[in-house]
Order: C-alpha cells, then structure tokens, then sequence
C-alpha cells in the first residue's frame, strides 16, 4: 500500500453518524484528526474527552475560520448541507459531505462552480459505492466476468416512521442516493434523463409535510452516451418491508441479484449453465485488502468497538457494508495525490439531480425530465 508523509488536518461536522469516523481517521497515517463541532457543548465534550480531540467549536463559522483546518467531513441534517459545503468552500476548505449533497439543483449548481473556481476538492460520501457487496460487483466486471452490462437496478426501502426534524412526509427520491449511486458508480456512467412514477398513498398528515402523496416512487434513469437504463425504487412510510438497500446488476455473461432478506447471500446467475445451475449464492468477501492495514479492522467493526471507547453508548456495527474506511482513504487519498475522488463534484450533482427530478417527474404524471450537465472544464 503506497504512502506519504503529508497529512491531512480534518475537522468532522456533525457528531452523530460522524462520531463514526473519527477513530478511522485517528488511524489513518495520511490525517490528523483536528477538530470536532457540534451545537450540543456538553455531548462534544464527553466525545471529545473520549477520543482525545482538544480543538472543539460549537459555531461552525467559528471552525471555518480555523486556519489549520485543511478539509471538513459534514454529517448534519441534510437541510444544512449545501449550505455547510459552500461555506466550506468559500474558506477554502476540502469538503467530504454525506448524502446527499444538496436539495436543490441550484445548489448543486453552485457546489460545483465553487470547485471549479476554487480548486478545491469535493466529495460525497456516499455509503454504497464503497460497500462490499458494490466493490465485489466491481470487482467481477473490472474482471470482464458479467460480460457486457444490460441492465441495473436499485432499491432502498425504510420505515421512517418515527424520525425526527424533516424526514416526516419526505418524498422518497429526495433521499435517493443509496441507491442511485450504485448504478451509476459500476460503469462510471451519468444520468442524461429521468422518468418516475409514484404509486400508492401515504397518510394525510404525512402528506401536508412537503405535499407529496406517493408511498413509492420508481424511476427510469437513461445513461448519456450508452444503450444502458437503469430502474431504482424508494419507498419511506406506509409501506410493509424489511429495510433494504439493494443494488443489481445484469451482464451478458453474469449477473448478481441481491437476496430479499437482509443477511443472506447474493445470488449469482451464470449465463449457459444446465437451467439448475445456473443461480449460486456467494457471500460476498470482505475488501479490507485495499485499504492500508492501520484501518482494516474498521471494514468490520464499529468505531465504538476498539478496548478503550466499548462506554460509549452509539454503535453501527460493521456501518454500511464495510464502507466508513474506503470512504475515509478514497477521499484522503485524493487530496494526497492531488486527483479527483469517486464521486468527485460533478458525479455527486448528478446523482444527487436525479433524486432531486425524478421526484419532480412523479409530480408530473411519469414526464421526462433532463438532467442539467456539469462539468469542470472551461466552455
């Protein structure tokens, strides 16, 4: 595994589902683990004392102006978050952001012309496209072993009752990455233009939240310049389903299903094989191998599990299929070796605008709608 000397100074944003990075970072030789904020001064403060972070800030204006701080990792709610990237941008900062990355496409629009004016580096962080399950899908078809790619399909299914803050009544594809990202991230593709559908009905009260009615709503995503299509489905209230977050892909040569209950195998289909054989369940390996052996552990342990933090009472698990470590190197590594990032800026916009329009396309009877094209190049 290559490495450098240089280190990257990282302020994490949010303390919730980014307290979860933070031991991965301490770990990795390529960063120093800077800073924290967060609005609640007391939780900071024992997450801080527990994990030895002495530079605290409650005002996150107050963080940007820190003239240490290389990069930001957000992790608040979503409403804040193309706000929170564009300060960051502005200060100068690197930002890695959670999903997604805006909610609107003008936001998106003004994320990416930052970048371009700036030169700084951008990053979703999204989850999937770093989950095991993706990169052994990746790893297949890097391998020519799917063949040529037919067709992909996505699907991410929640109950949300009970959340807080904004996520009553949320129209399901603008909370749509998990599982627009995958089909996108495998070829590397953009999405040109998008057709959804809602159906069924979720509660009135929930309805009067954003004014969106639809317990489900399925889009069509037209790849530019491929033959491919992919279809990718939400679902967030009133509807009876394990939580899944599932991702496939058809190949002429293989193809890999997802399994419809959450902890078993994937399901492999092998092209000429007797009618019997054709389908194997696979558990899909760990990709530990790829990422420096400081934080390997973390592809298949919580942060919270290490000897010295089993107190502290906010656990994920092996988080995400493994992702939190690949997302943490991908992006430090980009800033290392001064190259873009999967997503980088321009691919974070247009799967976020997918979401953003495939549920303006609901709204609209199924209408296509294309996607706005961005790129960092001169015109």
């Amino acid at each position: 595994m290559e490495t450098s000397e240089k280190r990257i100074k990282i302020a994490i944003v949010g303390l919730g589902f980014g307290a979860e990075f933070i031991p991965i970072y301490q770990k990795h030789l390529n960063a120093e683990m800077y800073a924290i904020c967060q609005r609640n001064k007391s939780k900071m403060d024992e997450l801080g004392d527990a994990l030895g972070i002495a530079n605290r800030y409650t005002d996150y204006n107050e963080l940007l102006k820190d003239p240490n701080i290389d990069a930001v990792h957000i992790n608040t709610p979503i409403p804040n978050h193309a706000e929170q990237s564009i300060a960051a941008l502005k200060a100068g900062k690197h930002v890695a952001c959670t999903v997604p990355m805006a909610t609107t496409i003008e936001e998106c629009r003004q994320i990416v012309e930052l970048v371009k004016e700036t030169g700084l580096t951008y990053m979703m962080m999204e989850t999937v496209v770093y989950a095991r399950e993706f990169l052994y899908m990746k790893e297949l078809y890097e391998n020519g072993e799917l063949g040529k790619i037919q067709f992909l399909k996505a699907s991410h299914q929640q109950d949300m009752d009970g959340w807080p803050e904004y996520w009553p009544g949320l129209p399901p594809m603008h909370y749509a990455t998990h599982c627009v990202g995958p089909i996108l991230a495998l070829t590397k593709d953009e999405a040109e233009y998008v057709s959804c559908f809602g159906s069924g009905k979720i509660r009135e009260e929930l309805i009067s939240e954003y004014g969106s009615p639809y317990a489900v709503e399925t889009a069509h995503i037209k790849f530019r310049n491929s033959d491919l299509s992919a279809q990718v489905y939400r679902s967030l209230f009133d509807v009876a389903r394990q939580y899944r977050e599932s991702f496939e892909v058809y190949g002429s040569k293989k193809s890999v299903e997802w399994p419809l209950i959450e902890g078993q195998p994937l399901v492999v289909h092998t092209a000429k094989k007797p009618e019997p054989e054709i389908p194997e369940e696979v558990e899909s390996p760990d990709f530990a191998k790829l990422l420096p052996k400081e934080i390997q552990a973390f592809t298949t342990h919580g942060v919270y599990d290490t000897d010295d933090n089993t107190h502290l009472s906010f656990t994920q698990g092996a988080g995400h299929g493994g992702s939190h470590p690949h997302l943490v190197h991908a992006f430090l590594m980009s800033l290392i070796n001064d190259q873009q990032p999967y997503p980088d800026v321009v691919q974070s916009a247009n799967i976020t605008c997918v979401g953003i329009l495939a549920h303006d396309s609901a709204m609209k009877g199924g209408e296509i709608i294309r996607l706005p094209e961005f790129s960092l190049k001169e015109m």
